[in-house]
């Protein structure tokens, strides 16, 4: 059990701010580390770099983008300097656009402990800013539309909490962290409940104070759940036309969140449909890292 005092206030107090579990987190850092060790020791660095070396360490952007992850690579450097003296200078804030060229973070301890961490540390990084940074082009594509960008439970697993706050650094916002946070009748619930109604109604009955979305692919599927009282239903591969029809038939009695086969190229124009959400699954399962590249330089 890794103890999270080892962060420090700073680090801690950020990753709270960011309704981050530090304690969890340490756990998955941990599991990186030592990943990266395998029960050994970095024997090229060993071999090559005195111990007692002192080094900076600078986290430069690549190309532009959005950046997620600054306390979450922090924290890897604060676990793993935990035994020498580390300071870091936080030159961007999580949710800030960066341009290629600019400093992110720069981190200042022993030349060992630093290339140690690096690799960790990027790994978040990159991966967490890979996803704000798609999740701001989809968010700038509905610009002007009043409808939002919503993830999905399409998440690496042991990362959810991860790339759901990445999203919302990207200016998206999160659907269900977990199956027991809201209800999502889908088409395999419907089949086994014997219809779309009977689906809803059966989750109601048995959880009536947990939200309730219902799947439906079909104009005459939205009416007969809009009738039982739903009040979030999810668009399934509605073409931009049957979107909008749906939304006149809806007429503002439930919300509705567009899925299924989205892409930036159409997502305005589903958007100005006028449905509330669009559900994109590829913010988390397909974003591409951002480059982040670590520079060492002597310490002064």
């Amino acid at each position: 059990m890794v103890d999270v005092s080892v962060l420090g206030p700073t680090v801690a107090g950020m990753l709270t701010a960011a309704r981050l579990d530090p304690a969890a987190l340490c756990q998955l850092v941990q599991l990186a580390i030592d990943e990266d060790l395998d029960g050994g020791v970095d024997v090229t660095t060993v071999a090559t770099v005195p111990a007692d070396q002192v080094s900076i360490l600078d986290f430069v952007a690549r190309k532009a983008g959005v950046v997620a992850g600054v306390p979450v690579a922090a924290a890897v450097f604060m676990m793993v300097c935990a035994d020498a003296d580390v300071t870091i200078d936080f030159a961007s804030q999580d949710g800030d656009e960066v341009a290629a060229g600019d400093l992110v973070l720069s981190v200042r301890s022993t030349t060992h402990a630093l290339l140690q961490a690096e690799r960790p540390a990027l790994n978040f990084l990159s991966h967490l800013s890979g996803i704000a940074t798609l999740t701001h082009s989809w968010v700038e594509a509905i610009q002007g539309t009043g409808a939002a960008i919503r993830d999905t439970r399409k998440t690496t697993p042991g990362f959810r909490a991860l790339e759901k706050y990445a999203v919302r650094c990207g200016g998206g916002v999160n659907h269900r962290m977990s199956l027991s946070d809201a209800a999502l009748v889908k088409d395999n619930h419907v089949l086994a409940a014997g219809g779309v109604a009977e689906a809803f109604a059966l989750v109601r009955a048995s959880f009536p104070g947990v939200p309730v979305e219902v799947e439906v692919d079909s104009l005459q599927q939205l009416s007969e759940v809009v009738t039982a009282g739903a009040d979030l239903v999810l668009l399934d591969n509605f073409t931009v036309d049957q979107t909008r029809e749906a939304v006149g038939l809806v007429a503002g009695r439930a919300r509705l969140e567009a899925s299924g086969g989205l892409t930036l190229d159409v997502a305005h124009a589903v958007a100005a449909t006028g449905v509330d959400y669009l559900a994109v699954g590829a913010l988390t399962h397909s974003a591409p890292v951002l480059d982040i590249g670590a520079d060492l330089r002597e310490a002064d």
